[in-house]
Parts: structure tokens; C-alpha cells; sequence
């Protein structure tokens, strides 16, 4: 069972032309970088992700879905309807041609209003349908193992994609996976959830920056995901590790589903730090910091 809402727009595959952009929103220019770093290069931890579960510290933002486009800002800057569809959250001015000022200056989606960051993922269709994601959570928190008092918060304008849009194989757990509400089982493919519990997609974003760059050729290779509590000497910054989890009002057959993207493998989430910086800071201070849990999800995961 799905709600569904019709919505123009490309919903075409990512092309290699696609990749090649830099984003507006830090710099442009660039040269194409289509190809992912194996897990073992960019640190990805070989388990699954806990979700908000767990002892460490984090900050916690719901926001409501904002709109529907086909437009990335990152991989398409200035160019309307380039990209297959998105859904987008928090900030409600998010196209194709923003700008950092212009976003902070907007409003936002999210419950703190305050977190006018920008993210977005593939919105998932069904037979032809947009299916309208009934809300999203962003957590924040330390990596795994990550010394918390060492984290630093994003700096204003950091762009970071996670997850492949052009994934032919199971991504890993730790990176993309499809759950039933809150509960633990992962996996790579959306399971079939019982009756009135929402289908979830987990995307959780790398948690260790190189300390210069706001983005980079391919607008990965500035950040990597830490490793058994380390980051790598070439990004020796630990940032919060991103969570940002979507729920859909799809239960039962999920035979007919696929992302804009391309196949259900090709999770992926899209996210710029245009959040009140002095907010952001205070978050990551009180709360990652001095491992305090400062806001829960709702639970709205179940109808």
C-alpha cells in the first residue's frame, strides 16, 4: 500500500555528464569523479548503523518534506530540471541556483528553526507515481569510537553526498539500508513491513573532513568516513556523523518501487551545512561534546 503524488519532471538516471558538475553552492568548476572509493579506502565501518540507539550523545531535528524538483544544486548548479527528481528537505528554497546566503536567509521545513540546512534525496516511485515521504529525521552524533570532545561542527557551506545514485550492487549497511520503522533489521533492498509500520531509508553521511575544502572534484574526496574510531591523516577533522533517515507510507509488496536514481540500490542523500551557524556550534558543543542526548525522534515511522 503506498500514498502517492503526482509530480512532473526528470526522473532519468544520474549520467556521467551528471557527475561532473561542482556545486554552486561552495565553488564550480571540476573535473568528473564517478568513481566511489572502495570501503576499505574511505574507512566505511563493515556494521550496520545503530540508527538513534546507543549511549552517545546526539542532537536530533525532524523535518517535513518541502518540496518536489529536478534540481540538485550540487551536481546541477544553475541548470533547472537537470537531475531526476528530488525530494527536499528543511530549507524551503532549495533549487538548482542556491546560494549559501540565500539559504540560511530562508525558511526551513525542519522543527528547529534555526536548521535551515538543505537535504535531499531520490524520491522513491511507484509505477509511474511519486510516492510523498510522510517525514524525515536527521540525527547528529560522533562516529563510532570517535573521541566526542575532538568533534568539530560543519563548517558554513560543506557540501556532502553519501550513497552511490549509480550503485549496480548492495551498498553497504553502514552507508544506505532500508528498514520497517524504528526496528533493527537492515538491508539493502526494502523489506515488505507490516501493516501501518512505514518503510525507511537510512543514509548516513562520512564523519571526518580534510579541514579545507568545502567540496571537492566529485564532491567526495574532501570527507571520509572514520574507522574503528579514527579518522585518516589526510581528514583529521571528525565532524558529526549525519544520519538522515525518510520515512514512506509504503507497506506490504514493494515489487513495483524504484528510486528516480535508477534501481532501489541506488540509495543515496545529498546535504548543505546552511544551518545557523552559531546554532550548529552550541548543538555540537552542549550536546556531541559532552555526550548529552538532547532531542528524540517522535517516533512518526508508524502511521
Amino acid at each position: 500500500m503506498t500514498v502517492v503524488v503526482a509530480c512532473g519532471g526528470n526522473t532519468a538516471q544520474d549520467s556521467p555528464q551528471h557527475q561532473s558538475h561542482a556545486g554552486a553552492v561552495a565553488k564550480k568548476g571540476g573535473v568528473p569523479d564517478v568513481i566511489l572509493e572502495s570501503a576499505a579506502v574511505m574507512g566505511t565501518p563493515d556494521r550496520p548503523i545503530a540508527g538513534p540507539q546507543g549511549g552517545v550523545g546526539q542532537f536530533v531535528v525532524e523535518c517535513e518534506l518541502s518540496h518536489v524538483a529536478a534540481d540538485d544544486p550540487i551536481l546541477y548548479p544553475d541548470q533547472p530540471g537537470a537531475s531526476h527528481l528530488h525530494a527536499f528537505f528543511g530549507n524551503t528554497s532549495t533549487s538548482a541556483g542556491s546560494t549559501l546566503e540565500e539559504l540560511v536567509s530562508s525558511p526551513t521545513s525542519c522543527d528547529d528553526p534555526q536548521d535551515t540546512a538543505a537535504y535531499w534525496v531520490p524520491v522513491l516511485i511507484d509505477d509511474g507515481q511519486v510516492i510523498a515521504p510522510t517525514s524525515s529525521v536527521a540525527y547528529y552524533r560522533a562516529g563510532l569510537g570517535i573521541e566526542a570532545t575532538t568533534v568539530q561542527a560543519y563548517p558554513p557551506g560543506l557540501v556532502m553526498i553519501a550513497g552511490d545514485p549509480m550503485a549496480s550492487e548492495p551498498q553497504p549497511l553502514s552507508v544506505v539500508a532500508w528498514s520497517c520503522g524504528n526496528g533493527s533489521q537492515r538491508s539493502a533492498l526494502p523489506p515488505e513491513c507490516p501493516r501501518r509500520v512505514w518503510l525507511r531509508l537510512d543514509v548516513t553521511f562520512p564523519d571526518c573532513w580534510d579541514g579545507v575544502n568545502l567540496d571537492s572534484p566529485g564532491h567526495r574526496s574532501h570527507l571520509r568516513y572514520s574507522n574503528q574510531g579514527q579518522c585518516l591523516s589526510s581528514h583529521p577533522v571528525p565532524i558529526p556523523q549525519l544520519v538522515f533517515s525518510v520515512a514512506y507510507p509504503v507497506f506490504g509488496d514493494v515489487s513495483h518501487l524504484r528510486l528516480a536514481s535508477g534501481s532501489l540500490l541506488t540509495g543515496h542523500a545529498d546535504f548543505v551545512n546552511s544551518w545557523h551557524q552559531e546554532k550548529l556550534v552550541n548543538e555540537v558543543e552542549v550536546c556531541l561534546q559532552r555526550e548529552k542526548v538532547c532531542g528524540i525522534s517522535s517516533g512518526r515511522f508508524t502511521s
